[in-house]
């Protein structure tokens, strides 16, 4: 986009809500939490602009096909929406049940849809516009107990790209966003297998995550700035990729090899 200040953006994440702020857009912040969704709004409001709040489940059709109209409501135009809402499952595809499969799907891949189908319309209506949204590392790497997330981030990757090359042509961006181990407390909110234990995991992940989200999220910017269709934020995405690309199943085995040596990683009724 040639400028984000007083642009509005639709946006679950406040570290992401935060650093848009800074860049001048006014912020329509979405998500279950009130209480969170509160702190989001004040920091955005200390920057001088405008914050509304939006108690909204992104798996709830009903109430994500009526956001736009809302956000409408209060700021007039949509010109930035970012669909970053995400969960967890830690499990083998055999362990995860299909309401937990159902619950995954709901907010990591049904959440983008309609953060996309419902607010194109409005986007349209913009000189210029943008849509973000949040694959993973594991969007470009299959990783062991992780199927159902692997499964949801690949499909928000071929979404992604998909629209951006219906769409780019008409003036709206679509940036996909391929994140790695960035500190949020995903893996301690994430869902379980039976036998799974929930906080080797998440220690696992926090020796992992080096990289900020404040510093995650003024990569995005950047990305929405330049128009970007990818975004890679933390070196082993970089890494991953390039490895996926030239040694594909080489690469595939290496991370066999290496979650077997990761506690908590490697599957919770594995016979490995």
């Amino acid at each position: 986009m040639k400028q984000l200040r007083d642009r509005v953006a639709v946006v679950t994440g406040a570290a992401l809500a935060t650093a848009l702020a800074e860049k001048g857009c006014h912020v329509a912040l979405v998500d279950r939490n009130e209480d969170g969704l509160r702190e989001a709004a004040r920091h955005v409001e200390a920057t001088g602009r405008k914050a509304s709040i939006h108690v909204v489940d992104v798996a709830d059709r009903e109430a994500m096909r009526t956001l736009p109209d809302r956000v409408v409501a209060e700021h007039g135009h949509i010109h930035i929406v970012v669909n970053n809402a995400g969960v967890d499952l830690d499990a083998s595809f055999e362990d995860s049940s299909l309401e937990d499969l159902d619950w995954i799907f709901g907010i990591n891949f049904w959440g983008v849809i309609y953060g996309c189908k419902f607010f194109l319309p409005h986007l349209r209506r913009e000189e210029e516009a943008h849509i973000v949204n949040l694959s993973s590392l594991f969007g470009i790497i299959g990783v062991p107990n992780q199927s159902a997330y692997c499964t949801s981030k690949y499909a928000v990757r071929g979404l992604s790209e998909s629209l951006w090359s219906e769409i780019s042509k008409d003036g709206i961006g679509v940036t996909t966003v391929h994140p790695g181990g960035i500190k949020t407390n995903i893996a301690r909110s994430a869902r379980h297998a039976a036998g799974g234990d929930p906080e080797e995991l998440a220690e696992a992940f926090d020796r992992m995550a080096r990289t900020s989200p404040a510093k995650a999220a003024a990569k995005i910017v950047r990305g929405i700035e330049r128009n970007a269709m990818r975004v890679r934020i933390t070196p082993e995405t970089w890494v991953f990729d390039w490895m996926k690309r030239i040694f594909p199943t080489w690469t595939q085995a290496l991370i066999r090899w290496g979650a077997d040596r990761i506690p908590g990683a490697s599957g919770s009724n594995s016979a490995a």
